[in-house]
């Protein structure tokens, strides 16, 4: 009796071990509920814009003024109580970086990569390009990290599920960069530095 006991706790313990390193298994846990994506834009003949951010749904929830709130959130343990603004995305906050100094609205700003944080209101939208870059979130923002601050303002647009940025109004050496989530999109003029 003994020996069977043990023979099929052997049993057991060989198929936990197997189920925890196949690769189905594995997979579980690589998987993110909001996938990271990239998208890159030229402007003049060597000007590189890429943003990067992670793409959650909008699953039925309303977005903005609930799941998004409308100016800073509240502080919380992760930020220490501080309120902060929104991570523009999920997960790690989303990043643009340019090649090349570029015109933001008309302001200089330096080649380099910056995080984007944003301030949602009904009316305008802050964009902040922020020179830290690679933080989980806008836990830790800080103003004094700021390399810009711009204000635009929010237009209608069809329903986009899943959060994303791009550029239109294409004309060489300039574009309308964007987020596009749920029914808004926040554009702000892009424009090679001469």
């Amino acid at each position: 009796m003994r020996r069977l006991q043990f023979f099929t706790l052997m049993v057991l313990t060989l198929a936990f071990v197997f189920e925890l390193s196949s690769p189905s298994f594995a997979q579980k846990d690589k998987i993110r509920k909001s996938l990271n994506s990239r998208v890159t834009q030229t402007l003049g003949l060597d000007t590189d814009i890429t943003f990067e951010f992670s793409r959650p749904g909008v699953k039925g929830r309303k977005v903005w003024g609930e799941l998004v709130p409308f100016g800073m959130n509240p502080g919380n343990k992760y930020s220490k109580d501080k309120p902060y603004p929104w991570r523009a995305g999920a997960n790690e906050n989303s990043t643009i970086e340019f090649n090349k100094p570029v015109l933001i609205e008309g302001h200089q700003l330096p080649e380099g990569k910056y995080g984007i944080h944003m301030i949602p209101s009904k009316k305008a939208w802050t964009i902040i390009f922020s020179k830290k870059n690679s933080e989980w979130g806008s836990f830790s923002y800080d103003k004094k990290e700021d390399a810009l601050r711009i204000t635009v303002i929010p237009e209608n647009a069809p329903h986009q599920e899943w959060l994303t940025y791009g550029f239109d109004n294409l004309d060489g050496k300039s574009a309308l960069a964007f987020l596009h989530w749920e029914k808004l999109k926040i554009p702000f003029n892009v424009k090679v530095a001469e």
